[in-house]
């Protein structure tokens, strides 16, 4: 895995800038000039900043096969279990907390 082409390619997804980054890390943005202009790797403390900005935690960050966490898969099966009404409504719901997080610049901190 290039670290840092994956911390560019989530910085792009978002639409980030690397000042933008550097903002929702709390670091500095010379530590982030400096590891993209040098190719230097990440320190673990720079890493978990990093992640927390991206809302992702260590082990999803490195997840290279694209297998869910549990968590999703129990969320897959209930969902699946549910009527298309209370799919609906769930879905409403997810949309509601993701739009405050949005509107807040945050993003929910998963716990590992």
């Amino acid at each position: 895995m290039n670290i840092l082409k994956k911390i560019n390619s989530m910085r792009l997804e978002r639409g980030w800038s690397v000042y933008r980054l550097s903002v929702e890390a709390n670091l500095p943005q010379s530590t982030m000039i400096n590891m993209f202009n040098r190719e230097t790797l990440p320190s673990l403390t720079t890493l978990e900043s990093l992640c927390r900005a991206f809302g992702v935690s260590l082990s999803e960050f490195f997840r290279e096969d694209g297998t869910p966490e549990p968590r999703e898969e129990e969320a897959g099966r209930l969902f699946h279990a549910m009527t298309d009404r209370q799919a609906e409504l769930v879905l409403s719901l997810m949309r509601e907390f993701a739009a405050e997080n949005k509107r807040r610049g945050t993003l929910a901190q998963k716990q590992e």
